[in-house]
């Protein structure tokens, strides 16, 4: 079973290599924890696998993943499974999160698509959730995904995964700048969505840019800054969860490290005005 002795809170990064560099040359309290693909770190050795030891030593370290394909048809890559487990007892990991979607079919698809919103996709989902959780040792966390079209749906997107969580017992990774990407392009309230939410399961959370195709098509890229209206949303989660740890996701047109790290700090900000109401209300 994977060691729980380290937990993470505050607001993190995602390690990327391009960013090996300055954050191993950062101050060691520029950011909280760190954030990584297990798929890019599993068996990496030399320079790269030694600097990656260097920031684990540094910081805790939670895994996100990007090819379980937990809702695909293809059988579940239990190997890959061992992997990671492996690697969270060999860092000390608190936590393995992936994707509510599938990325295969016969083959990697390289792309995060859309589960149909059926009870049949719901008892499929939860059967491979717990084929993971049982390898892992410990309940994983998955997260509410960005979407362009889903043509095929019984329930609505929450009840979806309101029904995963609640018969698989995992928990949920809140990505506040999906909420916002799809209640533009599907049309709804992005506050009474996250009101609908598990969010009693929420673990932590993600905060990302995305890219304007139109004023109502948003595209998921993690590519851009977070803007307003994302960090409203954000503030809004932590009123109903609290400062719950949060990551700032940027993958691509990567900025200096110390405008990711005003970002950063911006989550801080607001996870300090989330906490004084209650500190206020304590003395």
């Amino acid at each position: 079973m994977p060691a729980q002795t380290r937990e993470f809170h505050g607001a993190g990064l995602g390690l990327r290599r391009a960013l090996l560099g300055p954050l191993l040359s950062m101050d060691q309290g520029a950011v909280d924890f760190l954030e990584v693909a297990p798929e890019n770190w599993i068996g990496v050795g030399g320079r790269y696998g030694r600097q990656f030891r260097a920031m684990a030593e540094r910081y805790p370290v939670v895994l996100h993943g990007l090819s379980l394909d937990i809702g695909g048809p293809d059988p579940l890559d239990a190997e890959l499974v061992h992997a990671v487990r492996e690697l969270m007892g060999e860092i000390d990991v608190p936590l393995y999160s992936e994707h509510l979607t599938y990325c295969a079919a016969e083959g990697h698809l390289y792309d995060l698509l859309p589960i149909p919103f059926t009870e049949e996709a719901v008892h499929y989902v939860v059967s491979r959730v717990k084929q993971v959780q049982d390898i892992i040792g410990e309940p994983i966390a998955l997260e509410n995904a960005s979407y362009y079209a889903q043509p095929h749906r019984e329930l609505t997107e929450a009840q979806f995964i309101n029904a995963v969580v609640a018969e698989s017992g995992c928990e949920l990774l809140l990505d506040v700048n999906n909420i916002y990407v799809n209640s533009v392009n599907h049309g709804y309230d992005a506050l009474d969505f996250l009101d609908t939410l598990p969010l009693d399961r929420a673990r932590y959370i993600h905060v990302a840019g995305h890219f304007d195709e139109a004023d109502d098509l948003k595209v998921d890229t993690h590519g851009a800054d977070v803007i307003d209206p994302v960090w409203d949303l954000l503030e809004a989660a932590y009123q109903r969860v609290g400062s719950l740890p949060t990551l700032l996701e940027r993958d691509f047109n990567l900025p200096p490290i110390t405008t990711l790290l005003q970002e950063v700090e911006q989550v801080r900000r607001l996870q300090r005005g989330a906490m004084q109401p209650q500190t206020a209300a304590q003395s």
